[in-house]
């Protein structure tokens, strides 16, 4: 068993710096990116060292110096040890994912999460995944399920090439259809009511994309999966939080749904949490308040 981090650091650290240390760092491929307190910041090089002691295959350390944030997702990673790069090959679940995490937001954290989705969708499905990064959910569910089509679409340029590039690397490209731009034009222009199933990996997003979302599927119904953070005191319940404010919007434009299941993917931060609704969209009504194409 591997030693833990701060197993590693006892008579390197004082007994109070040991306890400032984060529980948990991410593990991409051969690159281990951590988060370094503030009082620890002098320290960043042998905390490095006791993650590259403690797991023999990471080849490079990152520090990340800032929050998730932009369009993009992006985060600013500071070199701390080894080699100097930050791309990187990852797998899970039989998959192979190169990715550069300077350039592309990524989190080894959504590998169960992805699993998941995948092993829901049924053979012969038409897949719509409206913010697809480097293509991990679009791959696995090409990978581990029959779908007939899966629409990768990403605003990133960096993205979509790496997209493209693991499409490839996985012998997807029959399947799996890398689409560059935003997506509420691109559904608009050209997938319009032909999803079975669509995917909102973007809870930063995902609410002001939802009346997009129903748009792409079937008049017939079909699945969105969508994500969202959520804010919760001890006497509050993030699922219940996140399905309220869903039900209205879906309510105020007219339509029919079932919220199927809700869980918590992860935790975020001290009373925050990714949540992720599985809702049912039940056949259109004829008429409705979808948003309409843009002149």
């Amino acid at each position: 068993m591997k030693k833990s981090l701060k197993t590693v650091l006892v008579g390197k650290l004082e007994t109070a710096e040991l306890n400032l240390l984060y529980k948990s760092y991410d593990i991409v491929g051969d690159i281990a990116v951590i988060r370094v307190p503030e009082k620890l910041k002098q320290h960043s090089r042998l905390i490095a060292e006791a993650v590259m002691q403690t797991h023999k295959r990471v080849k490079t350390v990152l520090r990340q110096t800032s929050p998730v944030s932009g369009d993009l997702r992006l985060r600013e990673l500071e070199w701390v040890e080894g080699e100097t790069k930050t791309e990187t090959l990852y797998r899970e679940f039989g998959c192979a994912f190169r990715v550069d995490l300077a350039e592309c937001y990524f989190s080894p954290r959504l590998s169960h999460e992805r699993m998941r989705i995948a092993q829901l969708v049924q053979p012969g499905e038409m897949v719509v995944n409206m913010f697809a990064g480097v293509g991990c959910y679009s791959i696995l569910i090409a990978k581990h399920s029959e779908a007939q089509k899966i629409y990768s679409i990403d605003i990133s340029p960096v993205a979509v090439r790496y997209m493209r590039e693991n499409v490839g690397l996985n012998k997807v490209g029959e399947r799996v259809i890398p689409v560059l731009g935003d997506a509420k034009g691109v559904i608009e222009e050209n997938l319009r009511g032909k999803a079975d199933r669509v995917l909102m990996p973007l809870p930063e997003r995902a609410y002001e994309y939802l009346a997009w979302a129903v748009l792409a599927v079937k008049s017939t119904g079909g699945w969105i999966h969508y994500y969202d953070f959520e804010h919760a005191g001890k006497k509050e319940d993030p699922i219940e939080k996140v399905r309220a404010k869903v039900f209205e919007r879906l309510r105020d434009l007219g339509l029919n749904f079932e919220v199927s299941s809700g869980r918590i993917v992860r935790t975020t931060g001290p009373n925050w949490y990714q949540a992720v609704l599985d809702i049912k969209m039940l056949p259109k009504p004829s008429k409705n308040n979808l948003p309409t194409p843009r002149n």
